[in-house]
């Protein structure tokens, strides 16, 4: 007997609805990220001049290369989203560099931490550096809960498997990546902001 079709069969409409599962998620992981800023914003507010320890050091600097890391996977990543759409060869070699352009970004968000660490500042000595910690550790839980993802879309484009009819997997890829670059510009901004004496 002749299984049903159903709409799903269809890759456009596979295709369609893995977009929208992907702005779904999306959406709630700003909520995430949006109610987490706020409130650091309410906290910092409060607590006025107190918020900042007179000892306080400022961000570590490689927090400025770490979003420079991530900044520029976001591109790798786009350009890997264009040569997989036209099934270009190159598609392979953008994704290997987007996947270590990540491992950097964890890479020097790590360190910075060892940096605030060996300076005596560590998540349990005061509010500010609760608050830093606990933010970024947010963002680099979601940086390496993509990593899995992004491994597998890599080892997909390195055998060239994404095609103008099917680019699906790198496409959802993107858009996480691209995300988690918005949502890190807009929480260091707001962690540099809150820094300020």
């Amino acid at each position: 007997m002749k299984n049903p079709v159903t709409p799903f069969d269809d890759p456009k409409a596979r295709f369609a609805a893995g977009l929208f599962g992907m702005w779904l998620l999306l959406i709630m992981l700003g909520v995430l990220f949006v109610s987490a800023i706020l409130g650091y914003v309410a906290v910092r507010i409060d607590n006025g001049a107190e918020f900042i320890p007179a000892n306080a050091p400022p961000l570590p600097l490689l927090l400025l290369l770490s979003t420079a890391l991530l900044m520029v996977s976001s591109f790798t990543m786009q350009r890997a989203l264009v040569a997989g759409r036209a099934g270009e060869a190159s598609q392979g070699r953008w994704m290997v560099a987007t996947l270590g352009l990540a491992l950097g970004f964890l890479l020097t968000q790590w360190l910075a931490w060892r940096v605030l660490v060996g300076q005596q500042i560590g998540p349990s000595d005061n509010l500010y550096a609760w608050t830093f910690f606990v933010l970024t550790a947010l963002h680099g839980a979601h940086v390496v809960g993509g990593l899995v993802p992004l491994a597998i879309t890599t080892a997909h484009a390195r055998r060239l498997e994404y095609t103008p009819s099917n680019y699906r997997g790198v496409a959802y890829c993107a858009m996480y990546w691209h995300f988690l670059g918005g949502a890190w510009l807009v929480l260091y901004a707001t962690l540099w902001i809150g820094s300020r004496h």
